[in-house]
Order: structure tokens, then sequence, then C-alpha cells
């Protein structure tokens, strides 16, 4: 795992309080495509169990992996009956079989090597995979280029790249584009969220203190930089927080050979 995948834990507690949870309409959705019941989902780096709420709250039996203990630690403190693990996706290993195997804005923290299949080996027969998030943008195309620049002397961009150099333009994004490839998944596809936010100046800058690319800056560059963001804020903003969801079935026996 790289530095910007082990940065959260020493945030947990703020995580928990400045990241926005997922909509009804993204289980809605995921449940639409499975076509069958889902009565038990694995989590892909849980965190503080932002997206478990949603799939346990729907009486889901979910058990949720997260490899960061204080992130863990924070999901068991607001999720007291939720199954969870402290592993990576990568310590997991064939065994129970699942209907649901899911990640929320994790998947492209994990290791490339076997990532499809081993999440098929989690799967049961016919069950699906689901990979969503998505940046939370500010909506004002001006304001997010006075951020950039006020950010610019500290880093290039506040956005985790596509792992596998996929362009923003193009129409199907990863990992869609890996899941097509892949031996393992058929039936592949990629839906959109729609989502707007408003946070204050302050909510705002809290939530950038929770993004790893700030987290892993020296302590008084960090500083600095919301300093910086902060001249330009104004009063409130509006936040494009749309996901970006990506569907896929477990092909059959794809598995057993």
């Amino acid at each position: 795992m790289t530095e910007r995948a082990l940065s959260f834990g020493a945030v947990a507690e703020a995580y928990e309080r400045h990241r926005p949870g997922y909509p009804r309409e993204l289980l809605d959705l995921v449940a639409e495509y499975a076509e069958h019941p889902v009565r038990t989902a694995l989590e892909i780096g849980a965190g503080t169990g932002k997206a478990t709420r949603l799939f346990a709250g729907a009486g889901i039996a979910v058990t949720a992996t997260e490899p960061d203990a204080a992130m863990l630690a924070e999901l068991r403190k607001r999720l007291p009956a939720v199954r969870a693990e402290q592993a990576a996706f990568e310590e997991l290993s064939p065994g129970e079989r699942y209907d649901l195997v899911y990640a929320a804005a994790a998947l492209h923290w994990t290791a490339p090597e076997g990532r499809w299949p081993r999440g098929a080996a989690l799967l049961a027969p016919a069950g699906v995979f689901a990979s969503f998030g998505g940046p939370v943008r500010l909506a004002d195309p001006e304001l997010a280029r006075a951020v950039g620049a006020a950010g610019a002397p500290f880093l290039e961009s506040d956005e985790i790249p596509s792992p596998d150099g996929t362009p923003p333009e193009q129409a199907v994004q990863w990992p869609g584009t890996e899941l097509q490839q892949s031996a393992w998944f058929t039936d592949v596809r990629q839906c959109e969220i729609a989502r707007r936010l408003t946070m204050t100046a302050r909510e705002y800058l809290d939530h950038l203190s929770t993004i790893s690319a700030y987290l892993v800056l020296a302590p008084e560059d960090r500083a600095q930089v919301f300093r910086q963001i902060a001249r330009v804020l104004p009063e409130a903003v509006e936040l494009d927080a749309g996901l970006t969801v990506h569907l896929a079935r477990r092909r059959p026996g794809a598995v057993e050979g």
C-alpha cells in the first residue's frame, strides 16, 4: 500500500465527521442490477463505515474489512452490530462467499496483481461486484481554478489519478476498463449518480483535511496550503459530489476452472 493509502488513520474521527455518506439511490441501483436478493456482502476498505451504513441498514449481512486499525475502530464504534475485520484486500483468502463484493472509494488502493481473480473467488455463483466513488469537486469552475492555484505551490492535484492511466474524457473509466478485459467478470456496466452538496467554507476545509493528498504533506505545508485556500473561499461553496458506479457479475464457471 502507498503512503497515501495509509494516511487516513491519523484523522479517522475527522474522516467520519467530514466525509459525505452515500445515497439510497446507490443501494437501489445495485439491488436492481443484482436481479436477486442480496443477503450477504463483503466490503473492501470500509474505512469508518460510510457505505457500510447504507448496505447494512438495508438488512444485508455485511462483513466490513479495513486494513487501518484506527479507521476500523471508528467503524466499530459507530456500527457495533456489523461484522468487522482488520484486513487488507490482498490478505483475504477464498472461503466464505458473498452475494455482493463492493468497494466504496477504496478499490484504487488495492494491488493490481490478482485483483480480479481474488474478487471473483469471494463471490457466490451469480454474485455481483460493485465499485463506486468519485472526487468531491467545486461546482464553480472559476472558484475551482482559484483553489487549485492556491494549492499549486504544494501539490499538483488533490485527486487520485486513474490506476491504469485512463484519461478522464474516456467514456468508460477505471475499473470498468479492467473489468471489461477480465476473464472473471461479465455484464460490465458504468452508471452515474448526480449529487450536489453545499458546505460552508469551514466545512469544506475540514473535508479537505481528510483528503490523502493533503495528509501526506509536511504539517507546516499543510497548514500553509489551507490558509491559502481559505483566503479565496466564499462563505459557502457548492460541490459536485456525483458518483461513478461500476457493476459486474462473476462469470459462470470462471473461478472453478
